[in-house]
């Protein structure tokens, strides 16, 4: 683990030491606390490879712990654990609780294992000086806890690669220390908080619900997909009411049928529009009209009058 930070991080780490020793944080109490985290560690994880082989907890030398596979201590002769690195060993199951017990702790490197469940909401209560919270490519779901926020003094928080859904929580732009961000390729939505507009070490790529700097801006999507919706109505509804002309149209002109006598042409003049009177209409209503009178006289006017001369007249 030696030589693995830069300069400016170990004099950061160095200052959280002091402040740490400063407030009580470190004491004899924090080697049995140790301990019993990485007991808790190797007991709720599953190691095929057997990574975790050489955590032996019969030694009880001075700094025995400090010789365990991936574990980082403050110094080489004191148990008090300064980092947890490890990556990549195939390690299975759930963030472990007993992790509450490691509270000096600054570095956590679970990525590239099989972890499932949750990022427990207590984390940073549980470790409230984290520097480095690396939990990428994992097999992690549910939301980015907002107490995420409480890590006070994060500077690296690695999420990508797994399966976290929801929103990035607003509270993470009070993480001024950030330098590292990365939830790449999760399932994430909604729109990217503003305080990582301007920060070129961030990683948003294959969240395809997210949106805003440096992605695409918000609502492009929606706006488009409105457009096609509104263009798609309004094409059905200006094709339902022709088509509901044109079948009206066609029943009418089923339907009609020409006058055929002045009572009915009264009746389709009335229904429909009026109509000029023609020549033959008029010889045909003046004919009919004389036939009536006819009629009123007594005479037949549907059979041939046949006439008299008067008695006195014939020879």
């Amino acid at each position: 683990m030696k030589g693995s930070c830069p300069s400016s991080l170990k004099i950061f780490r160095f200052v959280l030491l002091t402040r740490m020793l400063f407030a009580g944080h470190v004491s004899s109490t924090v080697t049995e606390d140790d301990i019993k985290c990485l007991k808790g560690i190797k007991n709720s994880l599953n190691e095929p490879d057997g990574k975790l082989s050489n955590w032996s907890f019969n030694n009880n030398s001075a700094g025995f712990i400090c010789n365990f596979a991936g574990v980082e201590c403050w110094t080489e002769r004191e148990d008090r654990l300064l980092g947890l690195e490890l990556r990549d060993m195939k390690l299975s199951g759930q963030l472990p609780q007993s992790l509450q017990y490691c509270q000096s702790l600054q570095t956590l490197d679970l990525s590239a294992n099989r972890l499932s469940g949750t990022v427990p909401a207590q984390i940073c209560s549980w470790l409230p000086y984290l520097v480095t919270l690396d939990l990428s490519s994992n097999d992690l779901s549910g939301s980015i806890p907002s107490e995420l926020s409480n890590c006070a003094y994060l500077n690296n928080l690695v999420l990508s690669n797994n399966r976290l859904t929801g929103s990035i929580p607003e509270q993470l732009s009070g993480l001024l220390r950030l330098k590292r961000f990365s939830v790449a390729n999760n399932d994430l939505k909604g729109a990217i908080p503003l305080s990582f507009e301007n920060n070129s070490k961030v990683d948003f790529a294959g969240n395809s619900g997210l949106c805003g700097p440096p992605l695409g801006k918000c609502g492009n999507l929606s706006r488009k997909s409105l457009e096609i919706i509104i263009a798609a109505g309004v094409c059905g509804a200006v094709f339902s009411i022709l088509s509901g002309f044109g079948y009206f149209w066609c029943c009418g002109r089923k339907t009609k049928s020409y006058p055929q006598n002045k009572e009915d042409m009264i009746s389709y003049a009335g229904a429909t529009t009026v109509q000029p009177i023609t020549k033959e209409d008029k010889i045909i209503e003046k004919l009919s009209e004389i036939q009536q009178d006819l009629s009123t006289d007594g005479i037949n006017g549907g059979s041939i009058w046949h006439a008299g001369l008067p008695k006195f007249l014939k020879a």
